[in-house]
């Protein structure tokens, strides 16, 4: 299969959208919501957008893992206006104690990139992922990446205090975060690329108790639609991905070295090789 796009810029919705004077269900104190109206976008069509590879769309943080000193670093990306009071805090965080906790922030075309460690063993260069089961797709896994695998891939950092835990991830006594390679899961029974179609997949399929859907186009350009998009609510009780079993794949016998007690490696070495029945059972030994 190909390689999937990577998400460099704000991804256009396959449907024309319009703008309604309502309060919107997304995000707070906005007096407007932008709804899809049932044509398809051009930029979609030129895209080919019926040949091109739908995948659900998670609730995270946009990451990216490119090399930064000749060694890779995963980069999360925190949007931020050019403006002064924006400058006056960035400059704030550079000197904070929370610097010295594994967050090394740098600026890059009036936004704000930074890399979180509980995530990554830069010594060994290796990050937590999940993903499906390679020789089951109705499986998820929790595994030790090499960093070099997602050296110029975007990802999804979702977690505990991430865009208010979607999917149920531990608690913050127990916190726990995991990346998603974008694209990673890919729908199988999409309708036909109608509104009232999507409209009743989202609704009634268990496959549509998701966030959204992107496709990825061949001439990689990524195309979306956010259940907001169709006046559907987010997030969820019961997503789709909290429906799927997941096992853990954590030996790290082959790393001649003691992991720190209180990271997120050690912990799911701790559950290597155990299987639960959805992401919100795993409890972490801490």
């Amino acid at each position: 299969m190909r390689r999937l796009g990577s998400v460099q810029r704000k991804m256009p919705c396959v449907f024309v959208t319009e703008v309604k004077e309502e309060p919107s269900a997304k995000r707070e104190h906005q007096p407007f919501k932008v709804l899809a109206t049932e044509t398809i976008n051009h930029k979609a069509l030129d895209a080919d957008i019926y040949s091109a590879i739908p995948t659900e769309k998670v609730d995270g943080t946009c990451c990216y893992v490119t090399n930064y000193k000749g060694q890779p670093y995963l980069w999360a990306r925190l949007d931020r206006k050019p403006n002064k009071q924006a400058e006056t805090r960035f400059k704030k965080f550079l000197h904070s104690k929370e610097n010295s906790k594994g967050w090394v922030p740098v600026e890059k075309n009036n936004k704000q990139y930074c890399w979180h460690s509980s995530v990554v063993n830069y010594e060994f260069e290796i990050a937590l992922v999940l993903k499906h089961y390679p020789d089951d797709p109705g499986l998820l896994e929790i595994s030790a990446v090499p960093l070099s695998d997602l050296l110029e891939q975007t990802l999804e950092l979702i977690g505990t205090n991430i865009n208010g835990n979607p999917y149920g991830l531990g608690s913050k006594k127990h916190p726990l975060h995991l990346l998603i390679p974008h694209g990673a899961f890919q729908i199988r029974s999409l309708p036909t690329l109608k509104h009232n179609d999507l409209l009743s997949w989202f609704e009634g399929c268990r496959e549509g108790k998701i966030e959204g859907i992107v496709w990825h186009c061949s001439d990689g350009c990524l195309i979306k639609v956010h259940r907001h998009h169709l006046g559907l609510h987010w997030p969820i009780s019961d997503t789709y991905m909290n429906s799927k079993p997941v096992i853990i794949n954590m030996n790290l016998n082959k790393y001649d070295y003691a992991f720190d007690s209180k990271c997120l490696f050690n912990h799911f070495s701790k559950l290597d090789n155990q299987k639960f029945g959805r992401l919100k059972d795993i409890m972490l030994d801490v």
